[in-house]
C-alpha cells in the first residue's frame, strides 16, 4: 500500500508534464511583407494611393503643364508619361506632335489611336489619364504667393493653407478667381469654400480697416 502511495505523485506530475507537453505554444507570425502583398494580393490601398494617377472628370479639358500617361496596349515604345508643352501638344514616337490643348482625356486617345492607325500599328489601343495637372497661382495676401502643384478637389481654402495662410492684412471672407477654359476667361469674386481647378489664379485681396 505505501508503494503504491508513493507512486501516486509521481503519476500526477507526469500527466501534469504531459498536458505541458501537449499544449502549443503561442507563436509569433512575421506579416507578409509589401512586396509579397503586391505580388500575390495586389497593392496595399496606401501602395495604391500613390500609384494611382489623378483623377479630376472626364469632360477634363487637357493644356500646358497637364502630365498625361499614355497607354497603347502592347506597344512598350509608345506607352510612356507626356508632359504638355507650351504649345498645347505632346510629342510622341512614330506620330510626332499631337495637339492636345482643350481636348478631354478620351478625345486625345481618340486622336492618337487615329494617327497610329495611318501605318503605324493595326487596330490600335490607346487610353489616356492625368497623371498630374497643371499648377495653380496664387497671389497677394498670402505667405508665400506663388505657383503650386494643383490637387484634385482643391478648394480657396486649401489652396491659401499651402501658400502658408493669410498675412495680416489679408481680406479672409472672399478672394478673386481667374478661369480660363474652351470658353475663354472669366474671373470673378467668390467665397473661401469654392473649389478651384488647375491652372486657376486665386488673388487674395488686402482689407482697408
Amino acid at each position: 500500500m505505501r508503494g503504491v502511495l508513493a507512486l501516486f505523485p509521481c503519476l500526477v506530475a507526469a500527466l501534469a508534464l504531459a498536458g505541458c507537453m501537449g499544449r502549443t505554444a503561442p507563436v509569433a507570425v512575421a506579416p507578409a511583407s509589401n512586396l509579397d502583398t503586391i505580388a500575390y494580393a495586389g497593392p496595399t490601398p496606401v501602395a495604391a494611393a500613390y500609384a494611382e494617377p489623378a483623377r479630376y472628370d472626364a469632360a477634363y479639358h487637357l493644356d500646358a503643364g497637364d502630365k498625361l500617361r499614355v497607354v497603347v496596349y502592347g506597344q512598350e515604345g509608345l506607352t510612356n508619361t507626356y508632359a504638355i508643352d507650351a504649345g498645347g501638344s505632346i510629342t510622341m514616337p512614330l506620330i510626332g506632335s499631337v495637339p492636345a490643348r482643350g481636348r478631354t482625356p478620351a478625345g486625345l486617345a481618340a486622336e492618337i489611336g487615329a494617327r497610329l492607325r495611318r501605318g503605324f500599328v493595326r487596330e490600335p489601343s490607346v487610353a489616356v489619364e492625368v497623371e498630374a495637372y497643371r499648377p495653380f497661382f496664387i497671389l497677394g495676401e498670402v505667405a508665400a504667393p506663388g505657383q503650386y502643384p494643383y490637387v484634385p478637389n482643391m478648394t480657396v481654402e486649401s489652396a491659401v493653407a499651402i501658400a502658408g495662410g493669410f498675412s495680416p492684412r489679408a481680406l479672409r471672407d472672399r478672394v478673386t478667381i481667374t478661369h480660363t477654359d474652351g470658353a475663354g476667361t472669366a474671373r470673378y469674386v467668390a467665397p473661401t469654400g469654392t473649389s478651384i481647378s488647375p491652372g486657376d489664379t486665386v488673388l487674395v485681396g488686402e482689407r482697408w480697416f
